[in-house]
């Protein structure tokens, strides 16, 4: 089947197709960006489909500053660092070009521009985003070049305070991006291991969005849906980089995981994110290993609705124990680690990362009510491999 075209308002815009990067100028001009300030990662700014879209720019009267000394987990120096040039060089809008990290950063760019208030002013703690003044929030653009975080949909970004070494969500309504790109040719080049990383990610967005509790049901068929790409293409894209069917599905996937995620995620994200702090593992990785822990801790919960998902993609055993088979299959054919002892965590922090868990924006959604103490022990089942039956 031959990958579609369109153009979705889902309220951003978005541009889908391959080749569709060729548009990124007129995006700018759309949004009234004369000079735009390009964030990405180090490992994208020496790649030729970067040059190529610096280019592109330039050769359409838009010159470009181009910002790229950030960490894989960005912390609050990297913004600060991009802030400094997007000042310095009379920038009138961002580009987010790259993974989570560098559209992170970009976003957060975007929603400081023009602020005077410090960044963790703007934590997502009840109505904190009410303190930015939005005239000071600039244009942003979004060019997503891996289909895990879905952040060119989001309105948030994840920075890691330094002082605190603490994960913290920054959210503003609009921080969502005005225009995105998702033009699936720009991922044809990232490994398989990235692939399945940032393509579990979707999933653990889906997959939370999915069971937190409440009347959302947009949200729902959306996370549905995604769970459906996952399943279909994420084992293609991983064998088989240069397919752009598979690519295209799996940047949608990731995209409907953020749109969907506005209901709510849960424990995967809540222990997640102090692993990530303290023990710098990638992100998608981390939720992967911790999916079927929290999943088992889920099911008392969330048995009849993973089932229906079950049903959905036509498994094997369409109920919750085919559900969370897949999921450990899934993870077993893509390299993903069974326990955290895989990923070099231990349990040396165990308390302090329970505690940090149970205060994350996420915990709330998590459909079983969940404090330290049973964190604790998700956390350490996931070290030593129990899955409670």
């Amino acid at each position: 089947m031959k990958l579609p075209v369109g153009n979705w308002n889902y309220p951003t815009r978005v541009r889908f197709g391959a080749g569709r990067i060729s548009e990124l100028p007129a995006a700018c001009r759309e949004l009234g960006v004369t000079r735009p300030l390009l964030v990405t990662d180090p490992g994208l700014a020496g790649l030729p489909l970067f040059s190529d879209s610096c280019g592109l720019l330039e050769a359409a009267g838009l010159p470009v500053k181009v910002f790229h000394a950030l960490k894989p987990n960005p912390v609050g120096a990297n913004l600060e660092a991009a802030l400094d040039v997007y000042r310095a060089s009379g920038c009138d809008g961002v580009i987010a070009f790259g993974g989570g990290s560098a559209l992170d950063v970009g976003k957060t760019v975007g929603l400081m521009a023009g602020q005077t208030r410090p960044l963790w002013d703007f934590e997502d703690v009840g109505d904190n985003y009410l303190r930015a003044d939005p005239d000071g929030i600039a244009p942003i653009i979004a060019v997503p070049t891996t289909a895990g975080t879905g952040s060119d949909l989001g309105r948030a970004a994840v920075l890691i305070n330094e002082q605190e070494a603490r994960k913290v969500i920054i959210f503003h309504p609009r921080m969502l991006p005005a225009q995105v790109i998702m033009d699936p040719a720009l991922t044809v080049g990232l490994p398989p291991r990235l692939t399945a990383w940032t393509g579990m990610d979707a999933l653990a967005h889906c997959l939370e969005a999915y069971c937190a509790p409440g009347y959302h049901p947009l949200a729902d068929g959306i996370a549905v849906e995604g769970m459906r790409l996952v399943h279909d293409y994420l084992p293609v894209a991983c064998a088989d980089g240069g397919d752009l069917e598979a690519r295209g599905h799996m940047l949608v996937a990731a995209g409907m995981g953020a749109t969907a995620f506005q209901k709510g995620l849960g424990a995967i994200h809540s222990l997640s994110h102090p692993v990530g702090a303290h023990y710098d593992t990638h992100h998608g990785l981390t939720n992967a290993v911790f999916m079927p822990y929290v999943l088992a801790f889920n099911r008392p919960a969330i048995e009849t609705r993973i089932a229906a998902v079950a049903r959905y993609l036509a498994l094997s055993a369409p109920d919750f124990d085919g559900f969370l088979a897949w999921i450990l299959s899934l993870r077993e054919a893509l390299g993903i680690p069974h326990t955290l002892a895989g990923l070099g965590v231990d349990d040396r922090d165990v308390d302090r990362i329970a505690a940090e868990a149970e205060h994350d924006p996420s915990t709330p959604g998590n459909p079983v009510p969940v404090t330290a103490k049973e964190l604790k022990q998700i956390f350490l089942d996931a070290l030593n491999g129990r899955l409670p039956a």
